[in-house]
């Protein structure tokens, strides 16, 4: 199959990972969807195709859609409603727009899609009946919960991907995405060498029963969207990478960045909030693009 002019459309695109590593990876980026300003606002100064704001769950938006002609549809529905955080409730409106992405791909058929998620969506009986859609649509399923750590970013970050292929062989492209995986996890230094001038630095936790001091000679955890400074009754956790908290600081939203991979010269802009938020919700680019590349080639090959 001919990649040179396979177009991509990105739903639920927040800020553009996934696109930047999907155009890295050398497709055409046709259009974007998102619902939240702030994303739309970010996403427009740093891609030259269109982004528009729209809720997808309005499916009249399909022929929208149709319109672009996307080979493939790629995106990550909302997935609060299924993270550890955020409590697990798999009738909200979060978990609806899972099965909405589903009824799009149905309704437009692209030739392959991709759909990334939390890795606690695997076993929620909302992934099942998303699953059975993509089935009935007639696409051959290949999904996995993926380490960033080991696709390219320098981060301890795992999340689901479910790819589709119309008229394929489920795990079509099992092998092709597996063989390439690091030995390794890449660690901060190995991705920013010396950049970020200090041995340590502080992730605020989801709980402080957690540590929250990180060595760069380790993956960093997964970037929320969330950034504090450290507080000053910080009370030293046994498993922090140091106990001498004047060797450790926070690190900035330009930083947080550069490990989900961003590069240099993205723009960040508006509130410090949704800057955070922005970035922490963001599929890491490299991720992204490792996928992206392994489609890429797969589908030269076939």
């Amino acid at each position: 199959m001919s990649t040179s002019k396979l177009n991509v459309v990105d739903l639920f695109s927040g800020c553009g990972g996934m696109s930047l590593g999907f155009q890295n990876a050398g497709f055409n980026i046709v259009a974007a969807y998102d619902n939240w300003l702030p994303a739309v606002e970010v996403y427009k100064k740093n891609f030259k195709h269109p982004i528009y704001h729209k809720d997808l769950a309005d499916l009249s938006i399909i022929e929208e859609i149709k319109k672009s002609s996307p080979d493939i549809i790629i995106g990550g529905p909302p997935c609060q409603d299924f993270s550890i955080a955020g409590g697990r409730n798999y009738e909200g409106t979060r978990a609806n727009l899972t099965l909405t992405f589903a009824e799009i791909i149905d309704k437009v058929k692209p030739k392959v899609f991709v759909m990334e998620n939390v890795y606690s969506i695997e076993k929620t009986p909302v992934l099942a009946k998303a699953l059975e859609s993509f089935k009935k649509s007639g696409y051959g399923i290949t999904k996995n919960v993926f380490n960033a750590s080991l696709t390219g970013a320098p981060q301890a970050r795992k999340r689901f991907f479910v790819i589709g292929l119309l008229g394929a062989d489920d795990d079509f492209l099992s092998d092709e995405l597996y063989k390439d995986l690091a030995e390794k996890p890449m660690t901060v230094r190995d991705y920013l060498g010396d950049s970020l001038k200090t041995d340590y630095y502080y992730m605020h936790p989801r709980s402080y029963k957690r540590r929250a001091i990180f060595s760069v000679d380790e993956p960093s955890s997964t970037i929320r969207g969330v950034n504090r400074p450290i507080p000053a009754n910080y009370a030293i956790h046994n498993a922090d990478k140091t106990n001498d908290i004047r060797k450790v600081r926070a690190l900035t939203s330009a930083e947080r960045s550069y490990l989900q991979t961003f590069p240099k010269g993205f723009k960040f802009e508006g509130s410090k909030s949704s800057v955070e938020q922005l970035i922490g919700n963001a599929v890491p680019v490299k991720m992204a693009e490792y996928i992206a590349s392994h489609i890429y080639s797969f589908l030269r090959k076939s």
